[in-house]
């Protein structure tokens, strides 16, 4: 049990990691350090992402790609032109 208590803490923090690159513009940084924390956001946000997927298991994995109609393609035959 604790270990999906701390899985669904990491989804959490790797989900606020991705929101928070859209606060980072304003909060008045320079645009390379802007460059910068972006790009640590993004590492902390996939690391965490996939940690946390780990430690839920295959079972969660399972239900987040069901849930992701997008990722099923629609287009079942080759592409005729």
């Amino acid at each position: 049990m604790m270990g999906k208590t701390i899985g669904f803490i990491l989804l959490t923090i790797s989900c606020l990691a991705f929101l928070m690159i859209l606060v980072i513009p304003w909060l008045g940084f320079s645009k390379i350090q802007i460059a910068g924390i972006t790009t640590g956001l993004i590492i902390a946000g996939e690391i965490l992402f996939y940690l946390s997927l780990f430690i839920l298991g295959r079972s969660f994995y399972d239900k987040i790609k069901s849930k992701m109609k997008f990722w099923k393609s629609k287009n079942t035959g080759p592409d005729v032109m």
